[in-house]
Formats: structure tokens, sequence, C-alpha cells
């Protein structure tokens, strides 16, 4: 039975068999069963690399350990409210501060934390999405949108499937503002931006 460990956009945690290309953690997440009991135990949301020095932890979920979680790739992780690893992703940190402007770790994550909830919910924010880069996420009938080549592509913990035109008008953003803008800057780390099965539209 897949683990309750794959993460949405909209930070959700689902159970499916699926394995993303972004791996990554906000703390100690499941009980001594490996049951999901909170939604986070940090601000410390973080995006790693599947590998790193060899390391491996044979089962997931230990007792007490942090819970592992997966993202379809750096994008989904990015909507999620996740930042690069400052352990494993050194040099992807280290430019994320210079592009956030913040001093830290504990700066950008107190600001990422106040951007992504508003008390026991997601925080949602209002943007057109052509005026959103490729990369961030919009909501559209209740379900995850990617914005790319000017058009949507509907999220799947497995890729992007359904495609739609991009609404004018201004709508719901599930990206938080600070990462809207590292996309913008033509974002490119260590791990996989985009899963393979989006194409931008062809011109």
């Amino acid at each position: 039975m897949p683990l309750q460990n794959r993460v949405t956009p909209l930070s959700g945690l689902i159970a499916d068999p699926a394995r993303g290309l972004v791996y990554g953690n906000r703390g100690c997440l499941h009980d001594d069963r490996g049951r999901i009991r909170r939604r986070f135990a940090t601000r410390r949301w973080i995006g790693c690399r599947l590998e790193f020095k060899g390391w491996h932890r044979s089962a997931l979920m230990q007792p007490g350990k942090f819970t592992e979680l997966f993202f379809l790739d750096e994008e989904t992780a990015f909507a999620a409210g996740h930042r690069p690893c400052a352990l494993c992703r050194r040099e992807d940190y280290n430019r994320f501060l210079e592009l956030t402007g913040a001093r830290g770790a504990d700066e950008i994550d107190l600001r990422l934390h106040e951007e992504r909830l508003a008390g026991p919910g997601r925080r949602i924010h209002r943007a057109r999405p052509d005026e959103l880069p490729d990369g961030a996420f919009i909501l559209r009938d209740s379900a995850p949108w990617l914005v790319l080549g000017g058009e949507l592509l509907r999220w799947s913990p497995a890729g992007y499937g359904e495609r739609a035109a991009a609404p004018r008008a201004a709508t719901q953003t599930i990206t938080p503002p600070t990462l809207v803008e590292v996309l913008r800057s033509g974002w490119e780390g260590v791990v996989p931006l985009l899963h393979p099965s989006a194409v931008p539209l062809k011109s």
C-alpha cells in the first residue's frame, strides 16, 4: 500500500504509487504506526535531491524520524511552499537567498510560512495567469493547474495531463508570492524543475 507522503501543489499529503523527482521534508508528521498526524512540525519546509552522498534509509517513516516526502517536480515543491535544502543543495540554497533577499534560513522560512498558511488552511493569493511566470500554479475548478507556455496543465501525482486555455481574469494562485518571483527569475536548480510530461505549447 502506498504511503501517505506524496505532496500536492496545495501542500496536502496523499497516498499514491507514483514516485516524484524531488524529495524533502517538513519534520516528523507521522506516528509510530506510520500514520500522518499533522501537516507540519516545523517552519523549515525543504526540497532535496533524491540521492546525496549515497545516503539511504532502508525503511521510510521510521518512528521519531522526519517524514520523507516526495514531489512530482520542483515546481510542485515550490507551489507547496518548500525551498531548496541548505545541505544537499548548497549552491541552490545560496542562490535562492540572493534572489529572495533573505539573510538566512530562519528569515526565509518565516516569510514562506506566512505566505503558505492562513490559520488551519492554505493561504491563496490573487493574480492574473498572464502575469505569472511559467511554473506557477493556480486553482481551476478546485484543482491545481500549472501555468506553462500560455496555457494550463492539470497536475496529477504521476504527471501533467489535461490542457486548458489560461483565463484572463485574476484567479486564485497557489504558489506563494516569494516563490513566484524566484520562478520569474528563470530559476534552474539541481533537481528537475518540470516533470517530462509537461511540454509547453509550440509556437
